[in-house]
């Protein structure tokens, strides 16, 4: 078998170098209880606190605004309950864009009633609709994505913030998909965020809640996170995931620029040498490691099964919902063909000729696949 290339980031980065090494001393030096008094407790706070510092930097808030959780969905659920709780009563409606990730969309579900807001065809969220449904009576919290986890389009945070800070309703940012890889945009209330994909380890998750942003417990208050996120904290995990983040950012910038010279050569190279493909997603307004694109008349299943026995790794459908078989509910709110759809993520340690490759190959498996089926 040829190298494998592991083009599926989206969904979970490798450990960053940066993270196994602290992940590998701080088993031995932060196995402690953090909320004990005795040496060892507090050498575990120390940490815990150093981690949390390093967290709440790069995401651009003070420390005691940072809430460790057991992964990005669960800081989703929890922000999201504990915000609308917090204005129940105001109302128990949760605004949000059609192509949030599913999280985002069960936990909005579980809080209440909820007011969908449509995109255009790039996956961006309509603002004029935006605006309407969040000043309309009984809102009690928007939700919109920094960018989107399967074509990539950015979000208009900035303008989104502005609006929400009008009405005086706040703003949760599912930014999964964003940080280590670009800033966000300020002006939100409440951000989420998941370490595994930056390269941190897998079950760490963010949630940072600015000063003045009420919250109520979605569960009874005990000593962790405030209540926010009970339970025995994974100090190891938790520093290994800072340190992974303090290393992606330093180099960002360089995978920045080299994920979007790659993508935008694949990006053509699919349009031009592959029949009935439809690349979706706005082509420069993006994060800058994601394409995705879809093939008339090819099941994605076996395209993806297909990459597979060739050596590349990618995703196909709803990259949350992928098990389940169900067309993806993002390429359907956009209104694009989400027939054989194949959705490819950079990694940090992705080079141009997996990309090269990826593109020389592909052409060629969706003529067979199409064959199969008499197309």
């Amino acid at each position: 078998m040829n190298h494998r290339a592991y083009l599926d980031a989206a969904t979970a980065e490798e450990l960053h170098p940066a993270a196994r090494e602290v992940l590998l001393q701080a088993l031995d030096s932060g196995w402690a209880d953090p909320a004990r008094l005795h040496h060892e407790g507090r050498t575990a706070r120390l940490l815990l606190d150093n981690a949390r510092a390093v967290l709440a930097e790069a995401v651009g808030v003070r420390p005691d605004e940072l809430y460790l959780t057991t992964s990005g969905t669960a800081a989703i659920h929890t922000g999201l309950a504990a915000l609308t709780a917090a204005r129940r009563r105001i109302g128990t409606t949760v605004v949000h864009s059609a192509v949030e990730h599913s999280a985002v969309l069960h936990a909005a579900a579980a809080a209440g009633t909820t007011t969908e807001v449509g995109v255009d065809s790039s996956g961006r969220v309509d603002l004029d609709a935006f605006a309407t449904a969040v000043q309309a009576d009984g809102v009690a919290l928007a939700t919109l994505q920094s960018a989107n986890h399967e074509v990539g389009t950015r979000q208009p945070i900035a303008r989104a913030s502005e609006i929400c800070a009008t009405a005086g309703v706040p703003l949760l940012v599912d930014a999964a998909a964003s940080v280590g890889h670009e800033d966000v945009p300020a002006g939100w209330s409440a951000l989420t965020a998941s370490a595994h994909k930056w390269g941190g380890p897998a079950g760490v998750g963010l949630l940072a809640v600015r000063k003045g942003t009420r919250l109520a417990s979605a569960w009874p208050v005990d000593e962790r996170e405030d209540g926010l996120s009970p339970g025995y904290p994974n100090l190891p995990a938790a520093l290994a995931a800072a340190a992974a983040l303090q290393a992606r950012l330093r180099e960002a910038a360089e995978l920045d620029k080299q994920h979007r010279a790659w993508i935008a050569e694949l990006r053509q190279r699919l349009a031009a040498d592959i029949e009935d493909v439809e690349v979706v997603g706005d082509p420069d307004d993006r994060l800058p490691h994601i394409l995705t694109f879809s093939c008339l008349y090819v099941d994605g299943e076996a395209l993806v099964t297909a990459l597979d026995a060739e050596g590349f790794s990618v995703s196909s459908g709803s990259a949350c919902t992928a098990s389940t078989l169900r067309p993806s509910h993002v390429l359907a709110a956009m209104g694009v063909l989400t027939h054989g759809n194949v959705r490819v993520s950079l990694a940090r340690t992705s080079t141009y000729d997996e990309v090269d490759r990826f593109a020389t190959v592909l052409p060629g498996l969706v003529r067979r696949i199409r064959a199969e089926v008499g197309m």
